[in-house]
């Protein structure tokens, strides 16, 4: 696991994923995640003219979205 290279903390680095990555992860299309992202509903940060979003945000993003269907 790599960490931090800042300082003595052993905080984990975050894992970035790909905007196609995060598509396959939700089981959506690129166009969804890119709606997300521009919506500002999923952070994301821009590297060159592609996105990156951490899986960590990805995860905070599904728990929130989750109701009860009953």
């Amino acid at each position: 696991m790599a960490t931090s290279r800042t300082g003595s903390e052993n905080v984990p680095d975050p894992k970035f994923l790909t905007i196609a990555e995060v598509a396959t992860m939700m089981r959506v299309s690129k166009m969804t995640v890119y709606r997300l992202v521009h919506n500002g509903e999923l952070p994301a940060i821009r590297v060159g003219r592609s996105f990156r979003v951490t899986e960590e945000d990805v995860n905070a993003y599904l728990e929130k979205s989750f109701y009860s269907a009953g």
